[in-house]
């Protein structure tokens, strides 16, 4: 073998070496940076008021899950601009796992409702848990003449356009579970939407609107103090913990369903390795019995499902609200 054969040997060589090197320097690197994940406090980005049910989920288990993590876990509410502001938070947060966000129905309405959000709600998240599901409650003020599902639907017929429901927001999720109903049933009814459930049950409450479907966390004392009556709950089963309320489609609408559902969202690109370690520890922590129970108290189940199942639940949910909002006609504000 001539000189230049010998050098050219060599270069192969060294390149090859090099790309050892370097291949097994990112792996460790890689390594490295996962096994001292968390390096620093993790934070959970809420999109929502504080005490919504979106916070409940945030705070049951962040102390929990910092302690399992070893790093403290920080609940960052950020609600406002129909919980835009605080998912394009997450959206543009670094995908290392330290930025989380409790994604809600409204991540799967949103891109019906607005024709540019700062954000895919897809592309842009790597789902890690569906948490829980709850039903929202179809709640009336208790001087409205109905005492049933099918006496409000008739009362409705009746008086076409007269019967004024609240909703939390244009959009949100109280309000497509109305606009559901009402298209369901063939039933029309006035809006007003509130800026948050607060206010909407307040006026509900005194008697200024009639209905409203709140989530469970939010109407839920309000109907066990007398001051609101429940005619059915929004799920296809009767909610756990609340036996007595029966499902809006035994109640004489078949088929409804209209399902609020709290996840845990991490941003695009973040590494699967930490991706599984956050699915395990909130799962261990929200299948634990006395969290269960405390839960159930407020109809809320716990879900726990995989990542997975997760992204093609909100992909199912993101096709049918806009199906909904097409046929309601509804535009953002």
């Amino acid at each position: 073998m001539g000189n230049r054969g010998r050098v050219t040997g060599r270069r192969v060589r060294t390149a090859r070496l090099a790309c050892v090197i370097a291949l097994v320097a990112g792996t460790t690197s890689l390594a490295v940076a996962q096994a001292q994940y968390p390096s620093r406090p993790v934070r959970i980005i809420v999109p929502t008021s504080v005490g919504s049910a979106a916070d409940t989920l945030a705070r049951t288990l962040a102390t929990p899950l910092g302690e399992r993590l070893g790093q403290p876990v920080v609940v960052d509410n950020r609600a406002g601009g129909a919980t835009v502001i605080g998912t394009e938070a997450v959206a543009k947060a670094a995908p290392d796992g330290h930025t989380l966000l409790i994604g809600l129905p409204a991540l799967a309405i949103n891109p019906s409702m607005y024709r540019k959000l700062p954000y895919d709600a897809l592309r842009d998240f790597a789902p890690i848990m569906r948490a829980t599901s709850q039903p929202n409650l179809l709640v009336v003020h208790p001087a409205l003449p109905v005492k049933s599902v099918k006496e409000l639907i008739a009362l409705a017929k009746a008086r076409p356009g007269e019967l004024v429901f609240a909703s939390s927001g244009v959009g949100a999720g109280s309000h497509l579970t109305m606009e559901l109903f009402l298209l369901t049933t063939g039933t029309r009814m006035l809006h007003v939407a509130y800026k948050g459930p607060a206010p909407g049950l307040i006026d509900l409450m005194s008697g200024r609107v009639s209905v409203m479907s709140p989530s469970t966390v939010a109407s839920l004392p309000h109907v066990r103090s007398g001051r609101l009556r429940a005619l059915g709950v929004t799920t296809p089963k009767r909610a756990i913990g609340l036996p007595d309320i029966p499902t809006i489609a035994e109640a004489g609408v078949p088929g409804y369903e209209s399902v609020s559902w709290f996840g845990l969202i991490a941003p695009a690109g973040t590494q699967k390795d930490v991706i599984s370690r956050l699915h395990q520890e909130a799962a261990t922590i929200l299948r634990a019995s006395d969290v269960r129970e405390r839960l159930a108290r407020d109809g809320t189940e716990v879900v726990a499902g995989s990542p997975e199942e997760f992204e093609a639940y909100i992909r199912g949910e993101i096709a049918k609200w806009a199906k909904v909002v097409k046929a309601a006609g509804i535009k953002a504000e």
